[in-house]
Parts: structure tokens; sequence; C-alpha cells
């Protein structure tokens, strides 16, 4: 079989970006999008590095990440299989992205960013379980945070209930990012069925 070579001959095959793909692209954590990612208890943090690429996935009993002001955000290492391939990556690189998920919803937020370790004594005892603390902390400065199309989840029937969650909707942040130029409770209400027609 024969690769795609270039970038044009790559968006020769799609239509344009969608409008609302673009709008709710944000360089920081707005209210809402601050909302959502705090209530997330997981996520996948995906860091490229001189070995390649690695996907990590992280959780905790509550949310799996603190915010520390609009463009940071800070998640503990807890015990895990001491790999180290994205630490490594991060210490190397540190380009970086998360993906939030919470059961129920469809929406997943990304954030974009670059992050960096550290085993500052008094960060690591702020995340205190008990008597354990976190190896380091992965501090991450965010430079681009959006929802991801849901169509993925759908298709796949990754939950077996639907959403019951106080979570800002897509629409909401369509709505807050555009100054109500697009989304809202119309875009909420009509997306599950528009979606359903091109889920595959």
């Amino acid at each position: 079989m024969k690769p795609i070579a270039t970038v044009p001959d790559l968006e020769a095959l799609y239509p344009e970006a969608v409008p609302a793909a673009l709008v709710k692209v944000s360089p920081s954590l707005t209210p809402l999008y601050r909302r959502w990612v705090e209530a997330a208890r997981f996520c996948i943090l995906s860091t490229v590095g001189p070995d390649g690429v690695h996907g990590s996935p992280r959780g905790d009993d509550g949310p799996v990440i603190r915010v520390d002001g609009a463009e940071r955000l800070l998640m503990p290492d807890w015990r895990g299989n001491n790999r180290l391939d994205c630490l490594r990556d991060i210490v190397s690189d540190g380009r970086c992205a998360l993906l939030f998920m919470i059961p129920g919803t469809h929406t997943t937020v990304r954030v974009n960013g670059r992050a960096f370790l550290t085993d500052d004594q008094d960060l690591r005892q702020s995340f205190a379980k008990g008597d354990r603390l976190p190896a380091t902390v992965i501090v991450v400065d965010v430079t681009e945070v959006y929802t991801q199309c849901a169509k993925a989840l759908m298709r796949s029937g990754l939950w077996p209930r639907d959403p019951q969650l106080d979570l800002p909707t897509v629409g909401e942040i369509l709505a807050d990012m555009s100054q109500g130029a697009q989304g809202g409770a119309d875009y909420d209400r009509a997306y599950p069925d528009y979606a359903k027609t091109r889920l595959w």
C-alpha cells in the first residue's frame, strides 16, 4: 500500500474542519474547562522523547490533577511499575498531552502543553495520602485546551449509562468560547442525533 506522504495530500482527502472544532480551543483553562478537568479522576498522559512516544493511564480517588491557575496543572506521580517511560520523556523533551475522561459522558477534554518534573518536598507533601508521598510531581504548563469529538466514545459504546453528572456541556463551552455565536442548549439537544448519522 502507498503511504500518504504530504500534508496537502492528506488534507485533500478531508473536508475543512467544522467551525465548532476550532472555536472551542483555548490557550488556557477557562472556568468551564477548569470545572471539567477538576471533576476527572482519570486521564491518559501522552509524551514524546528520544525513544519514541508513550501513553500512560493516570488515576486517583479524587481529581487526577490539581489546577494551579489557568495555565498550570499539577499531577502527583503515584507508585506504578517504575518503567518511567513518560517521566524520562518529560525530562528529555517536555511536550505532552492529557486526555481527561469521566465515566458516563461521551465528552473528553484534551490539554496540550509542556511539562517538567519536580521533587519539591513541600509540593509532594501537599499531595500526601496518609504517610505516602508521590516520588515526583508532574507540572504541566498549558498551551491548548479543547473538548474532543464525542463520536469515538459513542461508536465504541464505552460507557454503560447516560451521563448524570453536573458538568459543563460542549454546547455550554462552545457558547462561552464564541460569546454565544455557537453552541448552547440547542447544540447539546441536537448533537446526539446529528452524531449518530456520522459515527462511521
